[in-house]
Parts: C-alpha cells; structure tokens; sequence
C-alpha cells in the first residue's frame, strides 16, 4: 500500500531529479517492503498465537473433562467390584436347600451337603395334588444316633401334633404339608457329621428318608 502511494508521487522532471526519485522511491521501497514484511510476520505471528489460543484452550478443557470422567470411570468401578464381592461373600455365609416331595411317597433328593456353623434355608416343597390328609408330607432332621424306626413308630402317637414327638430327638421339622404347599425354615448346625431326615406321615419313613452331610 505504501509503495503504490510512492510510486504515484515520483514524477520525474528531468533526468537527474528522475534519478534521485528513482533512487529515493528504490530506499523506500526497500524500508516500505521489510517493514510491511515484519509487519505481516508480526501480524502472522499475532494471528498464530491467537489461533492456538482458540484451539489449544478446548483442547485443554477436553483432556480435563476427559480425565474427570476417567476417573469417575475408575470410582465406579471399584465400587462396583467391592460390591459384588460383598454379595458373594454374603451368598456363601449360608446354603440354599431346596427337597421336593411328590404324591408318589418320594423326595427327590436322599442326600443334601452344608456347612457347619453356617445358615442352612431349606425349602420343602409338596408338587404334588393330593391333601395333607392323606399325602402329607414333612421333613424331621433328627438327632445323631436317634433310630429312625424307633422315632417314625413313636410320631404315630401324635397325630393331633402333625405327627412330630414331644421330645428332644430331632433338631428341626417343618409343618406337615399338602399338595401344592411349600414351607421354608432357617437352622445351623455347628458339629460336623451325617443327619438323619424323614417324613413321619404314617407308612412314609421307610421310603421317604435320607441323610444332611455337614462338613
């Protein structure tokens, strides 16, 4: 822009004013041009900066953002571990039983495993259809060394208590059981060794008998 303006003024009148114009306007297109070249270097630089400005800034904010979120990420995982353990540590403090009983006189299970010292939640349940007044079925955990036929034979004196002894021989019993029905109870036992369970309903035992392992 200044060299346009320069060279618009320079009109020669003879040939040595024409040469000093000549020369003149050659300094100032010299001084005009290096000028006007650290002038747009310093406005390119100017600009540069301030485009990085524009781009590093949220660029910057992205990782921050990013990193928080990471570390979010991390909390929540952990925590979520932590939980999860907590659950399986609280799903082994106990053993889940569960026996079936049929209008076939069965249970579908002669053998059951748990722990000793630890929850045992067992579940009876009668599948099948017919009343408790003539299929009913319980289960009776006895004590050890409590004889089975001795203590089925006994139970046939105490109908009007669902055929269950008055005495100390067995450790837990569930009521007696119609089709359709179920029942749950909860009981530890702490010394280890093989339990005996019946069915004390009148002619059940001798099929419907098996034996709790405690470990």
């Amino acid at each position: 822009m200044f060299i346009l303006i320069a060279s618009k003024e320079a009109k020669p009148n003879n040939d040595d004013d024409n040469k000093l114009e000549k020369f003149l306007l050659f300094k100032i297109t010299i001084l005009s041009t290096t000028k006007y070249k650290n002038l747009i270097m310093n406005c390119n630089f100017i600009k540069i900066n301030h485009l990085m400005k524009i781009k590093i800034i949220p660029l910057l904010l992205m990782l921050f953002i990013i990193s928080c979120k990471n570390e979010s990420a991390k909390e929540k995982f952990s925590y979520e571990r932590v939980q999860e353990n907590v659950e399986k540590i609280e799903s082994t403090e106990q053993t889940i039983i569960i026996l079936n009983s049929n209008d076939l006189m069965l249970f579908d299970k002669t053998s059951l495993l748990a722990r000793a010292g630890k929850n045992i939640r067992f579940t009876l349940n009668h599948t099948g259809k017919i009343g408790k007044e003539f299929m009913g079925h319980n289960f009776v955990l006895l004590k050890k060394d409590v004889d089975v036929d001795d203590f089925a034979m006994l139970a046939l004196d105490f109908k009007e208590n669902e055929y269950i002894p008055k005495n100390n021989d067995f450790i837990v019993h569930t009521r007696m059981l119609g089709g359709g029905e179920s029942e749950t109870i909860n009981f530890i036992i702490e010394e280890p060794g093989t339990y005996k369970y019946v069915c004390t309903f009148p002619g059940h035992y001798q099929i419907m008998q098996g034996e709790l392992t405690i470990e």
